[in-house]
C-alpha cells in the first residue's frame, strides 16, 4: 500500500492501528470524515509518508501527531484537530515540504526558531490557533504565501499592513493599542464611530446594479494567503487555503460555465471560490440587528449527464461565530445547476460583521477537476432592521461656529454649577468613602434609572447578596447589569465600598469588567458588562428552554477559562485574592461561551500571615472547601476546591447539591470517588454528549476533579498549575488521601451535606441569573457547625 485516499467519506470511529503495517505508505488522505483521533502510536513507523491529509475530525487527545520520522514529508495538512501545545522544533527540519497547513487549531506558544528551515516552503498556514510573541522577521519578508492571522502575537514594532507582500497578518495581534492597524487586532474594532448601515457585494464580480442596488466590485484575484479592502473602506475579506495538488493554476474567482436561470443574471456570472476559508467583514457598522442575505447559484458545474455534472460541493457557513448552514450543498438546495437560492439571516452587530465560509473537507475535491471544490458565493447584501442614523441636512458654517460657542458656554455654567454641588456633597458624604481609589467610570443616579427603566421588574436579572440586579441599556446603546445595594442588606456598606476598590484594580478577560459605579446619598450600584448567555448553572442545568447545547471542547474552554480567571485572582494581581464562593452560578458566559467570574462582594484581601478567617463564614453549601466550612480555614485553596466541583459539573452536567441517588445524602463529588476506586469515571460524563468527547480528555479532567477536591488542601494544586494540566502541558497525578484526616472529619461533612441539602431544597432556582445566595442562613450555618463541632470533641474525649 502506498497511496490510501478516502477523502469526504462519512467511514466511522477510532483510526485502527493496523494502519501502521503499512510501511510503504506514502500518500495518506483522510480529509472530512467522521474517523475520531488520535493516530495511534505505531503511526510513528511510517517514515516514507510524503503526503498526509487530515481535517476536522471527532475527538483526539489534542497532541501533535507523531510525525518526527517522516523526513521526507512534502505535503502535511493538519487542519482543524484541536491540536494544542507548542508547535514541535523538528517541523523545521523538513526541508522538502511544500504545504503547511495547521490551521484552526489550538496551538500556542511562539513560532520555533527552527522553523526558519521553512523559509522556502512555498505555503504555509498557521491562521486561527493561539501562538504568540513576535512573528519571525522571515514571515514578514517571505516572498511566498504565509498566513498567520486570526492569532495573539503582541511582538512591536507591528507590521504597518495587514498583507505583507503575500504574508496575511489580519487579526493577528492580541493588542488593543490603538496605535495598531485595526485590521491587525482581533475581531477588527472600528477605529472610529460606526456610521454605515448597509452592504451589497459582488462576490468575485465587478460592480453591478441588481433591484435597484449598487454592488460593489470584488474581482482582486485574492488568492491562498490573502486580506483586501474594499475601495469604500465599509468591508474587506481575507482568503485562506491552497487547493491541493493544483496550486500552480488555482484560480479564485469562478466564471458561469452552466445555463443560468435567474431574475438577476449579473450577480451569478461570476462567483468567488475558495478551497478553505473566506471571510468577509462588514466594517464600522452601526448596532443593531441586521438582514444578512447570502446569495449562492451554482455555476461550476453543469446539468447536463457529462463528467462536469457529477461534481459535489458542501460547505458550511458562520455569521458573528455562529454556523448557521451546515454541508450546505447548493445544487441541491436551488435544485439544479445556474439557479440561484438566497439564503436570509437575522445578525445582531455592533461595529463589526463577520461572514465566514469554511469547506471541512466534504464532497468532491477532484471532480470534474481539481480547483473546483470549496465554498462558493456570488453577492452578499447586509440592511438594517432598524432605522439607521444618517447626516444628510447641511448647516452653514456661521451657523455651527454659533451653535458651538453657544454650547461651550452653556458647558462651561454647567460644569461650575454641578462643581459647586459636588464639592458642597463631598464634604457631607461617608467617612468610609475616603480614601477609595477607583480605576472605574462614574455614573449617575438618572443615568442608571433611565438605562433600567426606573428599575422596571422586567429587567430583573437576579437577587444577589446585596439586592437586586437589573439589566440596562445605556443611551450609546451598550447593555449593562447593575447591582444594586439592597437596604434589607446587613453586609454594611463599608464592605461594598471595599468590593468597589478592589473589582477596580482587577481587569482579565476571564473576570466580569467592572465598567463603574455610582454613589449618591444613600443609594449605591456597581455597573457591570452584561453577559448574553447568563450563569453557567442556566446553561448546564436551568429550565430546558434556556439550556444550551454545549459540546466537550466548549466545555474544555469554559473550565480553562474559570482556572485562568483564578489563576490571575490568586497569584498574578497585584493583590493575592481569595474569592470564597466559585459555584456555577458566578460564572457567567459571554456572546461567545468565553468564561467569567463574576460576584466579587464575597472576596477577600489574602493575608498570608493570618490564614484562620474568625469572622462568618460566606460561600455556598456544595461548593465549600471542608476546612473552610468546618473551621474557617481559608486559603487559595479553598477556590481551588470550589473549581473542582465546578469542573465536575461542568463534565457531567449535573449538580454537585443536587445529585443524590440515595438515602446517604451523598453528593455528586461523593459517587465520583466511589466511581474512581471501582476504575469507572467515565460514567460521569455528561450523557448528552453521547460518543462526542475524548475519552483521554475526560479522564484527565475528572482525575483533576480529584486532586482539587482531595480532602487535605496541602494536596490540592495551584490554579497555575491547574491551568498547565487542562492544556496538557504536564500530566495529572493523583495524591494519595489521608484516611486518619478523612475520618477525623467524616461527622463534619455529614453535617455539612445535610445542611447544603436542606439549603438546596429552599434556595433560588439557578434560573435566577447573576445571583449571590452565599449569605443565606449564615447564622443557621454557623451554630450548626459549632454543634457539631461541640458533639466531635465529646466524642473524641
Amino acid at each position: 500500500m502506498t497511496d490510501f485516499r478516502i477523502d469526504g467519506n462519512p467511514i466511522s470511529g477510532k483510526i485502527p492501528s493496523f494502519i501502521g503495517n503499512w510501511t510503504q505508505l506514502q500518500r495518506l488522505d483522510m480529509l472530512g470524515t467522521s474517523l475520531e483521533g488520535p493516530f495511534p502510536p505505531i503511526f510513528a513507523a511510517l517514515s516514507s509518508i510524503t503526503q498526509l491529509s487530515v481535517s476536522d475530525w471527532k475527538g483526539g487527545d489534542g497532541k501533535f501527531p507523531p510525525l518526527q520520522n517522516m523526513k521526507g514529508m512534502e505535503y502535511l495538512y493538519l487542519r482543524n484537530l484541536s491540536i494544542s501545545g507548542q508547535l514541535p522544533d523538528y517541523i523545521g527540519s523538513m526541508n522538502k515540504l511544500d504545504t503547511l497547513d495547521l490551521s484552526f487549531n489550538n496551538l500556542s506558544g511562539t513560532i520555533p526558531g527552527t522553523f526558519v528551515g521553512l523559509q522556502s516552503t512555498n505555503y504555509i498556514f498557521l491562521t486561527n490557533n493561539m501562538l504568540q510573541g513576535s512573528i519571525p522577521h522571515w514571515i514578514l519578508s517571505s516572498k511566498y504565501n504565509l498566513d498567520v492571522s486570526y492569532n495573539n502575537f503582541t511582538g512591536t514594532p507591528a507590521p504597518p499592513d495587514c498583507q505583507q507582500g503575500n504574508v496575511n497578518l489580519m487579526s493577528s495581534y492580541s493588542s488593543t493599542d490603538n496605535s495598531i492597524s485595526p485590521c491587525l487586532q482581533r475581531n477588527f474594532p472600528c477605529s472610529k464611530k460606526p456610521i454605515n448601515y448597509k452592504l451589497f457585494i459582488n462576490c468575485g464580480g465587478s460592480k453591478v446594479t441588481s433591484s435597484d442596488n449598487e454592488y460593489e466590485d470584488d474581482s482582486s484575484p485574492l488568492g491562498a494567503a490573502r486580506y483586501a479592502i474594499s475601495e469604500s473602506n465599509t468591508w474587506a475579506s481575507s482568503s485562506t487555503g491552497s487547493f491541493v495538488d493544483y496550486h500552480n493554476e488555482a484560480n479564485y474567482i469562478a466564471t458561469n460555465v452552466s445555463v443560468l436561470n435567474t431574475s438577476n443574471p449579473e450577480l451569478y456570472t461570476t462567483a468567488r471560490l475558495t478551497p478553505v476559508s473566506l471571510k468577509y467583514y462588514g466594517l464600522c457598522l452601526q448596532k443593531g440587528y441586521y438582514n444578512v442575505s447570502l446569495h449562492f447559484a451554482e455555476i461550476m458545474f453543469t446539468g447536463d449527464d457529462t463528467f462536469s455534472s457529477v461534481g459535489r460541493r458542501l460547505f458550511d457557513v458562520s455569521i458573528q461565530g455562529q454556523k448557521v448552514l451546515h454541508d450546505f450543498d447548493i445544487r441541491k438546495e436551488a435544485n439544479g445547476t445556474g439557479k440561484d437560492i438566497i439564503k436570509t439571516f437575522t445578525a445582531s452587530v455592533d461595529g463589526t460583521l463577520e461572514i465566514h465560509l469554511y469547506w471541512a473537507g466534504k464532497g468532491t475535491s477532484a471532480i470534474p477537476f481539481r480547483s473546483v471544490y470549496g465554498p462558493l458565493i456570488s453577492a452578499i447584501s447586509v440592511t438594517p432592521n432598524f432605522n439607521p442614523t444618517t447626516n444628510n441636512g447641511k448647516i452653514s458654517l456661521g451657523a455651527i461656529v454659533g451653535i458651538v460657542v453657544s454650547v461651550c458656554i452653556l458647558i462651561l455654567l454647567l460644569l461650575l454649577a454641578i462643581l459647586w454641588i459636588y464639592l458642597r456633597r463631598r464634604n457631607s458624604e461617608r467617612s468610609e468613602f475616603k480614601g477609595l481609589e477607583l480605576q472605574t467610570g462614574h455614573f449617575s443616579l438618572k443615568q442608571i434609572k433611565a438605562a433600567t427603566r426606573n428599575f422596571d421588574p422586567a429587567n430583573k436579572i437576579g437577587e444577589g447578596g446585596f439586592g437586586p440586579v437589573y439589566k440596562g441599556v445605556l443611551s450609546d446603546g451598550s447593555e449593562i447589569a447593575v447591582k444594586q445595594l439592597s437596604s434589607k442588606s446587613n453586609q454594611g456598606n463599608r464592605e461594598f465600598v471595599n468590593e468597589i476598590g478592589l473589582v477596580s484594580a482587577l481587569e482579565h478577560p476571564n473576570l466580569v469588567k467592572l465598567y463603574g459605579c455610582c454613589i449618591e446619598g444613600n443609594q449605591l450600584f456597581l455597573i457591570y458588562e452584561y453577559l448574553e448567555n447568563n450563569s453557567l448553572a442556566r446553561a448546564l442545568f436551568g429550565p430546558e428552554r434556556s439550556r444550551l447545547n454545549l459540546n466537550w471542547q466548549t466545555r474544555r474552554q469554559i473550565c480553562l477559562g474559570i482556572a485562568k480567571g483564578l489563576t490571575y485572582l490568586h497569584e498574578e494581581s497585584t493583590l493575592k485574592i481569595v474569592h470564597r464562593d466559585i459555584k456555577s452560578t458566578n460564572v457567567l458566559l459571554d456572546r461567545d461561551l468565553k468564561a467569567k467570574i463574576s460576584d466579587f462582594g464575597l472576596a477577600k484581601l489574602h493575608e498570608e500571615e493570618n490564614t484562620h478567617i474568625s469572622t462568618r463564614i460566606a460561600g455556598t453549601f456544595g461548593y465549600m472547601a471542608p476546612e473552610y466550612a468546618m473551621r474557617g480555614y481559608l486559603t487559595d485553596k479553598a477556590d481551588v476546591y470550589s473549581f473542582g466541583i465546578v469542573m465536575l459539573e461542568i463534565v457531567s452536567g449535573t449538580a454537585n447539591s443536587n445529585y443524590r441517588p440515595k438515602e446517604d445524602m451523598m453528593c455528586l463529588v461523593d459517587w465520583a470517588n466511589i466511581l474512581a476506586e471501582r476504575g469507572s469515571l467515565l460514567e460521569l460524563v455528561d450523557p448528552k454528549l453521547e460518543s462526542n468527547y475524548s475519552r483521554e480528555e475526560a479522564l484527565q479532567m475528572l482525575n483533576l476533579v480529584l486532586l482539587c477536591t482531595n480532602p487535605s488542601p496541602s494536596a490540592r494544586p495551584l490554579m497555575s498549575t491547574v491551568v498547565s494540566m487542562l492544556e496538557g502541558k504536564i500530566p495529572v497525578h493523583l495524591s494519595p488521601l489521608n484516611p486518619s484526616a478523612s475520618k477525623l472529619d467524616d461527622t463534619r461533612l455529614k453535617t455539612f451535606e445535610k445542611l447544603s441539602h436542606d439549603s438546596q431544597l429552599t434556595s433560588g432556582s439557578v434560573d435566577d441569573s447573576w445571583t449571590d445566595s452565599s449569605a443565606y442562613h449564615e447564622s443557621r450555618i454557623e451554630s450548626a457547625i459549632l454543634s457539631e463541632s461541640r458533639s466531635h470533641s465529646d466524642n473524641v474525649d
